[in-house]
């Protein structure tokens, strides 16, 4: 591997384009560092301690919201409006139909997702730094105030910034740049986790967290790259006056075809009872400050917490493996090209062959991305030691995701040189 690296950065465009991803980053990074004024840090800190969906979003930013930088927000929009459209896409006929026509169809919806951003961003700005004063973290709050109205301009540019510089990398470096993106915010929180876990060192804990990461990382690799291969027989056909002699492939269907998307969904979903409880924990309705404080206690239950956890992740793998997967169109396609599954007759049955298929191998990876998920939480209750580094599944899952990926990029790049690649 090391031996390809160095003939990766031989190759004079390859190098360039490693050298501009790192460009990227290291602005990236800096403008984490780059703090938008009128709000208490310690206070912010503290108040992100006791949210975990803020600290979440707060990983995936680098730490630029607990310094609330100019790119605190991060990329979440971006993602959100992503979520959105293709959510929408499934439901919408006019996307569906855009979505069919090709480039020109992809960079439309990418159109869209842009323009989507930029209010989904002013919005979570504005509900952010609305959070935050009614915590006592900021001093003031009015939108027609020139303070606050600068602070939600300035977060919600960072994010279209962040953007921006992704494109860029997808463009002009390797790899997806909103992925980069995230990855980078992820990795700049290692040290820090890392630096606290050394504050109270546990020989046994240490070597425990380095054995647990190694096997998480394989298995992570292997389930992402397991599919089930579909056999297709594709017959002689005649175009005019030419005849295309048939032939046989494969349809390739992943074991986790959902990515990370289902372990978000489940965050949300299972931290938003206990955010709108803590409005009402101080209400001066003794039944609703009662309710609002069960609520509380019941999420704050760690088992509980795990297990409904657990639950919702299956859910939402197999709920949005339904929207991104389609058997109808895929059997639709292979019938429209004169493609079969050998044993399936055309039609509804290889559809509903597909459909099958799919719903057994996405058991396997729901089970994959519910553990993942809960693992943190598990290793919280039965090694204590070790939540000084306790770093969210979701964001291994997307280190090693971007790092395979960028490792397949760049063997591609290397065999069209003909350069041995990293992946053997």
């Amino acid at each position: 591997m090391l031996e390809s690296l160095l003939n990766a950065f031989r190759a004079p465009d390859v190098r360039r384009r490693i050298f501009f991803v790192l460009f990227i980053l290291v602005i990236f990074r800096a403008l984490a560092h780059v703090p938008v004024p009128g709000v208490d840090i310690t206070a912010l800190r503290q108040f992100l301690g006791e949210n975990p969906l803020l600290n979440l979003l707060d990983l995936f930013s680098g730490g630029g919201l607990s310094s609330f930088s100019v790119v605190g927000m991060g990329v979440n929009p971006y993602i959100n409006a992503s979520i959105i459209m293709q959510l929408m896409t499934g439901v919408v006929p006019s996307l569906q139909a855009l979505s069919r026509e090709g480039e020109y169809g992809r960079t439309r919806i990418n159109q869209i997702t842009r323009y989507l951003t930029v209010p989904l961003s002013i919005g979570q700005a504005y509900a952010f730094l609305a959070l935050l004063f009614s915590r006592g973290v900021i001093s003031s709050f009015d939108l027609f105030s020139l303070e606050t109205f600068t602070q939600i301009i300035t977060l919600a540019a960072g994010t279209v910034l962040l953007m921006w510089l992704g494109e860029l990398i997808t463009e002009r470096g390797i790899g997806n740049g909103i992925s980069f993106i995230i990855f980078a915010g992820i990795v700049g929180r290692i040290p820090g986790a890392v630096g606290n876990f050394l504050a109270a060192p546990n020989v046994i804990a240490g070597v425990l967290l380095v054995a647990i990461g190694v096997v998480t990382v394989a298995v992570i690799i292997y389930i992402q790259e397991g599919q089930r291969r579909i056999p297709i027989q594709y017959a002689s056909r005649v175009r005019g006056r030419r005849m295309y002699q048939g032939g046989q492939t494969f349809l390739p269907l992943r074991v986790n075809h959902a990515g990370v998307i289902p372990i978000i969904f489940a965050v949300s979903i299972l931290l938003f009872p206990t955010q709108i409880a803590q409005y009402f924990t101080t209400s001066a309705v003794g039944v609703v400050r009662d309710v609002a404080n069960g609520v509380v206690s019941f999420f704050a239950n760690q088992v509980v917490y795990a297990a409904l956890y657990f639950l919702l992740t299956m859910g939402f793998t197999y709920f949005y493996t339904a929207f991104t997967f389609k058997p109808d169109e895929t059997a639709d396609q292979l019938r429209k090209n004169g493609g079969f599954i050998p044993g399936i007759r055309p039609g509804a049955p290889t559809r509903d062959y597909l459909q099958s298929v799919v719903y057994h191998i996405t058991l396997a990876g729901a089970i994959f991305l519910a553990t993942v998920a809960v693992m943190p939480v598990a290793l919280g209750i039965f090694f204590p030691a070790l939540g000084g580094l306790s770093i969210g599944g979701t964001a291994v899952l997307i280190v090693v995701g971007v790092v395979v990926e960028t490792m397949k990029q760049l063997e591609a790049q290397l065999l069209m040189r003909s350069y041995e690649g990293f992946i053997r």
